[in-house]
């Protein structure tokens, strides 16, 4: 009898995640093409063949299901950079990496969602406990800049955490605020990790 209880309880544990995974694809779909804001909660059902109420079982408001595609994204995003970093590249190698992995992310994800994700990225709504510093991109970044510095390459004087943040703070700026695929943005994103590596470079 309990052996059945076991398998009744993870064949529902398994619908569950099946339904959840339905809706955030759903969800996902209704954001590329309206953005977020406009998104329509009855389309997002429609299309995941579920309750209007499952959808907030699974997912409270629109902005939670951004919060998951950005961890999601996230980890991706951070196992490439571990993966690169695991070669030792040089700190200007891994700055470029960085923006390379990025805005593979946003055409990935197209320009609308990706703007959607770094304004709920940034949103005073997040979790007070969801600090900057734990974020896994942050952590392998980071880790370069100090292994930089304890190599010689980074002026002793750089603060790692903070140049990590101020570089993404840069990067996504300016993602954001350029048009995607044009010779004047490939331009600036190479003239911007010029600009930090020589900011950190050791004299």
């Amino acid at each position: 009898m309990a052996e059945l209880g076991g398998r009744r309880a993870r064949g529902s544990d398994l619908q569950r995640r099946q339904t959840r995974q339905r809706i955030f694809r759903a969800a996902i779909a209704e954001f590329k093409r309206t953005g977020m804001a406009d998104a329509d909660i009855g389309a997002i059902v429609a299309a995941a063949g579920v309750a209007r109420g499952t959808f907030y079982f699974h997912f409270p408001s629109k902005e939670h299901v951004l919060l998951e595609l950005e961890r999601r994204e996230e980890k991706r995003i951070a196992g490439e950079l571990t993966r690169f970093a695991a070669g030792s590249p040089s700190l200007p190698d891994m700055l470029a990496e960085v923006v390379r992995v990025v805005v593979a992310a946003e055409r990935r994800l197209g320009g609308i969602l990706f703007k959607d994700v770094l304004a709920v990225h940034f949103s005073p709504m997040r979790p007070d406990d969801d600090e900057w510093t734990d974020h896994e991109i942050i952590v392998v970044l980071v880790g370069r800049i100090e292994a930089a510095r304890a190599a010689g390459a980074v002026d002793a004087s750089v603060d790692a955490t903070l140049s990590a943040m101020y570089f993404l703070l840069g990067l996504y700026a300016l993602l954001t605020t350029t048009q995607r695929s044009t010779a004047l943005r490939t331009v600036m994103l190479d003239n911007f990790v010029a600009q930090v590596w020589r900011g950190m470079e050791a004299r």
